[in-house]
């Protein structure tokens, strides 16, 4: 069993609030527009963090972190990218891939909301944390965090961690 806290668009921004979820988290996964390094570096210190870069994210953090990151966590195939839409409108960077080689689970960040959806055509779970920083449109800061257990993705919750 796998605890994951899954967090995006923090924009250079961390706080204690996240700090103590990601210290209740076995892993910590981030999907984009980091914005500096001391956000994972932080982290980090904590528990193992995977992510990928976002469109905010500069030459130092592309090279800490891919545009795509895909690996088994247990028994889940998982596909990490920043931006890549949502079912059934994948952008064109990620839809032949998703079609031809669909991972079980599908993270996204980009859009700043909050989004948790099956594509039951293709059988894969979408999930999007919607933004934990301070900076954009999103009214509220949130968060998801849930268990893989094997196969099975589990125990979803949504963390909002107050206005922004």
């Amino acid at each position: 069993m796998t605890k994951i806290l899954l967090l995006s668009d923090t924009h250079s921004y961390i706080d204690d609030t996240i700090l103590k979820y990601a210290k209740e988290a076995d892993e910590i996964w981030h999907a984009g527009d980091i914005g500096t390094l001391n956000v994972t570096d932080t982290l980090a210190k904590l528990k193992p963090v995977r992510g990928v870069h976002g469109n905010i994210d500069d030459h130092v953090i592309q090279k800490e972190f891919p545009e795509n990151n895909r690996f088994f966590c247990e028994g889940v195939d998982v596909w990490i990218t920043h931006i890549g839409g949502y079912p059934p409108k994948y952008n064109s960077r990620t839809r032949d891939e998703i079609k031809s080689n669909p991972p079980k689970l599908f993270i996204c960040g980009h859009s700043h909301i909050l989004k948790v959806m099956w594509d039951k055509k293709l059988g894969i779970l979408h999930m999007n944390p919607g933004a934990c920083g301070k900076h954009g449109f999103h009214q509220v800061r949130t968060m998801l965090r849930f268990v893989i257990n094997g196969s099975d993705i589990k125990d979803l919750e949504i963390i909002e961690l107050g206005k922004r």
